[in-house]
């Protein structure tokens, strides 16, 4: 998985499955047979990853260790998987408020 982030298009190409996964209809089965909570955990960890990357990636720009293109696409990395994990969090508040109106 971090090689994936290194490189600027497995990135947008990883991006890009992960919105056809938000996007899909609910009718829509897990390829593998995983469960919810084990493709939410997965999930979590590689946003875990990818944000400790850009980290990580930016250290090593500090001392001199790590190119301008190397530093770039691990930021941008984590700047995409942030805003998506921020949207998928914002849509789950508007869920639960919508379900909080519902009469009973």
């Amino acid at each position: 998985m971090v090689d994936k982030l290194a490189n600027p298009a497995a990135a947008a190409n990883a991006y890009a499955n992960m919105a056809k996964v938000g996007m899909g209809a609910p009718t829509d089965k897990v390829e593998d047979g995983g469960s919810f909570s084990a493709i939410l955990k997965n999930t979590a960890m590689e946003t875990i990853t990818a944000l400790k990357r850009g980290e990580q990636m930016s250290a090593k720009a500090v001392v001199g260790e790590a190119s301008l293109p190397e530093v770039v696409g691990a930021i941008n990395a984590a700047d995409i998987t942030l805003q998506t994990v921020i949207a998928v969090r914002d849509r789950f508040i508007n869920a639960y408020q919508e379900i909080m109106r519902m009469p009973i």
